[in-house]
């Protein structure tokens, strides 16, 4: 069977480097677009790349436009990144909930209705709570989920709409919980600051990075590879995983930086107020689904995206004046 993926939130960090992969495999690509905003695609792929993905325009609040971009493509794998990141859910809780909830169940509702048996979509570790509910150590998947923002709310709501679509209509599903995504094209989002003093530091600009602590940290070209091999997995079930990552501290990712960026040493700076989640996760229970995972180094990611990101600055296709 020819492998035809449809990808929703392909415009945004995760989703573009899906594409950007799948392209290079030579696979089918269909992607569910609203606006014209190509700039995370045509940071990481060629024009000649971004010409074999077939763009349907759509709402993801629209079940129609949604369910009918699926037929017209004929899709046979789905992955629903599409969603209303967090600082923008607190600012517009309704539009939020109509964005990541709404959108989510039109997503099943297509995927029923196209008869398509699974579907693999992005949750968050924003469905946990503060560190300081759980106990020390890497936390499991099954951990108590406690959300303390709408964004976390929302996405627990779609994990639970997951099970609901397997029960009732036997719709299998793997959500996958990313931590702190970093990398080209991770431009906006509660934890995007790393990858903005990247981009920075290869303009050789100063930049404050807006938290510290320890967390995971996951490339975006990581992801978006294991998205895919979820993706190819069948499983009989609707179950969500911690997607782990390196745990690092935010003085090891300035390090990371200074070492790609050795005129920018002392010019890369953070606040030390950790973020609102524990430190680390087990991703065990995935690993035994997938077998083993794609983890770039810290060091390695860094150096890469600080890699791009001059490249790309020198060519004019992406700019440092507000990151």
């Amino acid at each position: 069977m020819e492998e035809r993926f449809f990808i929703t939130g392909a415009t945004g960090c995760i989703g573009s480097w899906i594409v950007r992969n799948l392209v290079r495999e030579k696979i089918s690509v269909g992607v569910l677009v609203r606006g014209n905003a190509f700039h995370r695609m045509e940071l990481i792929m060629t024009p000649a790349e971004l010409s074999r993905v077939t763009f349907s325009k759509g709402d993801i609040t629209d079940l129609e436009s949604i369910s009918r971009a699926i037929k017209d493509f004929r899709a046979n794998r789905i992955v629903h990144l599409a969603a209303m990141q967090f600082p923008f859910c607190q600012a517009d809780p309704p539009l939020g909930a109509l964005v990541n909830v709404k959108g989510t169940v039109n997503l099943f509702e297509s995927a029923k209705a196209n008869g398509i048996s699974q579907v693999v979509f992005a949750s968050s570790t924003a469905v946990y709570g503060p560190r300081e509910d759980y106990p020390a150590g890497p936390l499991r998947d099954d951990a108590p989920l406690l959300p303390r923002s709408h964004y976390g709310v929302y996405k627990l709501a779609n994990e639970w709409t997951a099970r609901v679509y397997w029960m009732n209509d036997r719709i299998a599903s793997i959500g996958l919980r990313p931590y702190v995504a970093y990398g080209p094209g991770r431009d906006q989002g509660m934890t995007s600051t790393p990858t903005k003093a990247m981009l920075c530091a290869a303009a050789e600009k100063p930049y404050k990075i807006s938290y510290g602590g320890r967390f995971g940290f996951q490339y975006n070209d990581d992801l978006a590879r294991i998205f895919i091999m979820a993706a190819r997995k069948e499983i009989s079930d609707a179950r969500t995983f911690n997607m782990g990552g390196e745990t690092v501290s935010m003085p090891d990712v300035v390090t990371a930086i200074e070492e790609a960026a050795p005129s920018q040493k002392g010019t890369i700076t953070y606040d030390d107020t950790a973020l609102p989640f524990p430190e680390e996760m087990d991703n065990s229970e995935l690993v035994k689904l997938l077998g083993p995972l794609p983890q770039t180094t810290l060091k390695q990611g860094v150096a890469q995206s600080i890699a791009l990101f001059r490249k790309a600055l020198k060519d004019g296709r992406i700019s440092a004046d507000n990151p």
